[in-house]
């Protein structure tokens, strides 16, 4: 006979259990909303972004220790409907193998905007064997928020749908469904899709703002140079595309077309931050005295110390050209602060604070074996070679130019996604 207190015993048990499960859901949503913003950070490195990986692989494995309870805890983080609640989700519905969780995790998932990357994010994480007969079924399905998730699954793993992809370009009710036809259009040029370039053409010319760009981007990595002007109005233009119009124009146009740019666009002082962008990203030396000039105002400092070494390569930390910003600098806004500039303020804030006095006497002794009008990468001038070692020993921002360059330096490249996880790679 049992007795009650060996049921009490066993509540208690179960309890414990409950709070272990929900642990390891909090810990590894967590550690997943960590790794999302750690791979845009500067001072990260892909080591960095692999032992966050571990900590969460390692929280996953936890879950999968008892399914029971383990999709019990995730059902309820769920309701939440946040992404690092879906990603841990979806991955364990993914593992277990049965429908009904998986589309549970999905409709969620896809339900709120938000929480939408947690779900991409857990398909680019399972291996092959588990997410790619779900990605296929994605693809192949009627409903056009789980082609959406196909097609960014593709993305994130650089995997080529095939013909799937180019009937998605063709069909009607596909480009109706803006977010489909974007992500498609993206794919295109990630995958380096050269039989995709009619449509790509075609979407350049859609009315939408978001379509448009993504024609233009894919067309630019598929080498079609003519399209660079088109790039123009988004570079002059504050807004969410500035900045990818910013990375890839001033790496295809000539210096002497970059600079005539840099030269417009500085006439706005409004956009003195985007001048700065692209000067760093052009890599031409000529500019150099000019950004020391901006690490003297502390609002531009760090983003000019960031430019300066992305075409120096001298490393402002360890050559200790670093000045004391407590005094000089803060984000914290005050009350007559404008919004905007504090925005970007805290875009820079784990930036070194270059000492501009300090930087320029390193640059007097360097400048001598930089040759003005070329362009140059961490200090050296640009090859295969030098992204291919970037783009693993670099920081992730360093790691994200090196992928950007070496696809538009080799053809037959795919984009390196260096967003992706690196267990995987």
């Amino acid at each position: 006979m049992i007795s009650g207190l060996d049921i009490l015993n066993e509540m208690a048990s179960q309890n414990v259990y409950k709070d272990i499960y929900e642990q390891y859901v909090d810990d590894a949503a967590f550690l997943w909303i960590l790794r999302s913003v750690a791979i845009e950070k500067p001072y990260y490195k892909a080591s960095d972004i692999l032992e966050l990986e571990q900590r969460i692989e390692a929280r996953l494995d936890g879950l999968m220790t008892s399914l029971d309870p383990g999709w019990e805890a995730c059902e309820t983080a769920l309701e939440l409907q946040e992404p690092g609640e879906v990603f841990t989700s979806m991955v364990i519905a993914m593992r277990s193998h049965e429908a009904a969780k998986i589309k549970t995790a999905v409709d969620v998932g896809l339900e709120n905007e938000i929480a939408t990357p947690g779900l991409i994010s857990a398909m680019g994480w399972l291996p092959a064997e588990i997410a790619n007969p779900w990605t296929e079924r994605f693809l192949k399905g009627k409903d056009m928020d789980h082609k959406y998730l196909g097609l960014a699954t593709c993305s994130v793993r650089r995997t080529d749908p095939g013909e799937i992809l180019t009937n998605i370009l063709q069909r009607d009710d596909c480009r109706q469904h803006e977010k489909l036809y974007s992500r498609a259009l993206r794919l295109v040029g990630e995958l380096r899709r050269q039989d995709c370039m009619p449509t790509i053409n075609t979407a350049m010319k859609a009315d939408s703002e978001n379509v448009q760009f993504w024609a233009i981007w894919s067309a630019a990595l598929l080498g079609h140079r003519a399209c660079i002007p088109d790039l123009q109005p988004l570079v002059f233009k504050t807004g969410a595309y500035q900045n990818m119009a910013i990375q890839l124009a001033f790496r295809i146009l000539s210096v002497e077309q970059a600079r005539e740019w840099i030269s417009r666009l500085s006439e706005d002082e409004s956009q003195i931050r985007a001048v700065i962008k692209a000067t760093g990203v052009l890599g031409d030396p000529h500019a150099i005295n000019w950004l020391i000039g901006k690490m003297q105002d502390p609002k531009l400092a760090k983003l000019a110390g960031e430019s300066f070494t992305y075409i120096t390569g001298v490393d402002l930390e360890k050559y200790h050209l670093l000045t004391d910003e407590s005094e000089s600098y803060s984000i914290i806004p005050d009350d007559d602060a404008d919004v905007d500039d504090n925005v970007d303020l805290d875009e820079d804030e784990n930036l070194p604070y270059p000492d501009a006095e300090k930087v320029a006497a390193v640059w007097r002794d360097r400048g001598q074996h930089f040759i003005v009008g070329r362009r140059y990468f961490m200090g050296r001038s640009i090859t295969v070679e030098l992204l291919k070692n970037k783009l693993v020993s670099g920081t992730q921002r360093q790691r994200h130019a090196s992928a950007l360059e070496l696809a538009l330096n080799e053809n037959d490249v795919q984009l390196p996604n260096t967003r992706t996880r690196i267990l995987a790679e």
